[in-house]
């Protein structure tokens, strides 16, 4: 075939090099190897942070680790857990409440750490109750201008009255920053400014993480591509 004809539909396409091949195989085993790797790393980091916090607190002669000639990756965590069961029994029975509202009491005396203590425990209660629905609806925010689309995490539609007040019908928004959604602004913005997204919070997070290049479709071929590679 003349140099510089195009090809003609349905004619056999070039035979790719040994070093595109080579290009093409090191590809595939980054986009296998990095996200298995990266997992590992992070969970790796977790367990060896709570670790070193939490090892320096058990008994010499209670951890196992003064007996054996190897350490115990994960007993800082199974540590935790445990004295987290055991703390929260404790709490649930008639001594333990009565305790836990002592306690309260002391802290509600001292005028700095009762507004931190009050406002930590209302969060974590929020986040830790199944009927916390608000924390599930994701939307687009008209933010921080007109014609600027951004998304949002409706945290409530009931906002203190104040605020109502200033802005009738106002909805708090918490508009994450990417790629950390953990980081972000409370804003309070009209109904007419929000539109409901047909997706989950993890959905819209993933969009936040990857810089919205994760979309529903590409991780569909991710998937399919991922289904590909253990055949």
């Amino acid at each position: 075939m003349p140099a510089g004809k195009p090809t003609q539909p349905g004619s056999p396409q070039p035979k790719a090099g040994p070093l595109t091949t080579l290009r093409n195989w090191f590809f595939a085993g980054v986009v296998v190897a990095a996200p298995i790797g990266i997992t590992i790393w992070l969970v790796w980091s977790f367990v060896s942070f709570v670790d070193r916090h939490i090892k320096p607190l058990i008994p010499r002669a209670l951890n196992p680790e003064t007996y054996l000639e190897f350490g115990l990756p994960g007993l800082g965590i199974v540590v935790a857990v445990v004295g987290l069961v055991v703390l929260g029994a404790f709490a649930a029975n008639l001594f333990g409440r009565w305790a836990l509202r002592s306690g309260e009491r002391l802290v509600a005396r001292v005028p700095l750490v009762r507004s931190i203590y009050a406002v930590l425990k209302q969060v974590i209660e929020t986040f830790a109750s199944n009927d916390a629905s608000s924390f599930k609806e994701a939307v687009l925010v008209e933010y921080p201008g007109k014609g600027l689309w951004v998304i949002g995490f409706v945290t409530s539609r009931t906002p203190d009255p104040e605020i109502v007040a200033n802005v009738p019908d106002a909805i708090a928004v918490l508009v994450p920053a990417s790629p950390n959604p953990a980081m972000g602004q409370l804003v309070y913005v009209s109904p007419e400014r929000l539109r409901k997204l047909d997706m989950s919070v993890e959905q819209a997070a993933k969009l936040v993480i990857s810089f919205g290049i994760l979309t529903e479709t590409s991780a569909m071929e991710a998937a399919g591509r991922s289904d590909q590679i253990g055949k």
